[in-house]
């Protein structure tokens, strides 16, 4: 195969993780990298990345990137949302490049966002390239790993997922995003605002719906916070008793008033037990658990790094991770 020549557009902390990824890959080659952030533009990747001078200069303007050297596919990690992802995505596959992004709402778009899942599906049709968003969760462990789970199965009448973890491991904009160390008053705030959530439950419900082909009539997205009993100290953060260690979402699927799909997603600083867990009552019944659970950072870098050359081979369109040919490390 080929060396698969990348353009990275994003260069926030997980940008900067899915750079550092590539340049450990063999076949992989970051060739152009692109970020708004005036302070960034002009730097050298390489160094950005904490590693040697790569050559590769951060631009501004995507299509100033990739006008000398042209890439056979854009890593898009920006946003989380389909109202700021889509002109983004629509600009790349203008100049005919598949995309992989990271945006959570593009794991299963077509429900919530219909309008601008049928512009970027079109988009991507009329210049023959793929475009697929995927990451840990979603992307793979609350929706795509469990679903690929039932194909052993000859009946399946409930899914249960539940992903708890201890969120000191994770990066700090993760800990900030599940309200660690806020106020209860705080934490209700920007869970009103919506900027207090994991983003994609819905669209992870969504995705395992569509391919058991069940038709929701409502779906639930429950935000509670994980309050703190005693006092918590970490490298990043001390949190009093009584503020939150941080967030605790339910999502419910109903099918007919029936629940089908129950989705738990707990991360605080100081979780317990860190696990990922597949219940599916069926025939057979499967119960699944990662002890330990998986390290979100870690695996969203890499499944992006893994699905290059998947998405590179898929048939053009927006695509799931249910749509493109099955992802898996290679080397």
């Amino acid at each position: 195969m080929p060396t698969i020549k990348v353009v990275q557009v994003g260069l926030g902390p997980l940008g900067i993780k899915t750079a550092n990824f590539i340049a450990e890959r063999q076949g992989v080659e970051i060739i152009a990298a692109v970020d708004k952030n005036p302070a960034l533009v002009g730097k050298d990747l390489g160094e950005l990345c904490g590693a040697s001078p790569s050559g590769v200069l951060v631009e501004s303007d995507f299509a100033t990137a990739v006008a000398k050297n042209r890439p056979d596919v854009a890593v898009l990690t920006t946003v989380s949302d389909m109202a700021r992802i889509t002109p983004q995505i629509l600009e790349i596959v203008a100049q005919g490049i598949p995309i992989v992004s990271t945006c959570e709402e593009l794991s299963y778009p077509w429900d919530c966002a219909p309008e601008w899942s049928r512009q970027i599906d079109e988009a991507a049709k009329a210049n023959q390239v793929a475009v697929v968003g995927t990451g840990v969760n979603p992307g793979f462990l609350m929706d795509a790993l469990p679903t690929f789970l039932t194909a052993v199965c000859q009946d399946v009448s409930f899914v249960k997922i539940s992903r708890y973890q201890d969120a000191q491991f994770r990066r700090i904009p993760f800990q900030q995003k599940i309200g660690a160390g806020l106020t209860l008053a705080q934490f209700d705030q920007k869970k009103a605002d919506g900027s207090l959530r994991h983003v994609g439950l819905t669209e992870s419900m969504q995705f395992i719906a569509g391919r058991m082909g069940w038709k929701l009539d409502k779906t639930e997205d429950i935000i509670e916070a994980v309050v703190a009993h005693t006092p918590i100290k970490t490298a990043a953060m001390e949190i009093p008793a009584g503020h939150a260690t941080g967030v605790r979402q339910t999502g419910n699927a109903y099918v007919n008033g029936e629940l089908k799909i129950q989705m738990i997603f707990q991360a605080t600083v100081g979780e317990p037990e860190s696990y990922d867990l597949i219940e599916i009552t069926g025939n057979p019944n499967i119960h699944s658990k990662i002890q330990g659970g998986v390290n979100g950072d870690v695996a969203t870098c890499a499944i992006v790094v893994n699905t290059l050359p998947q998405i590179l081979r898929s048939t053009p369109g927006l695509k799931t991770m249910g749509d493109i040919p099955l992802v898996s490390y290679f080397s």
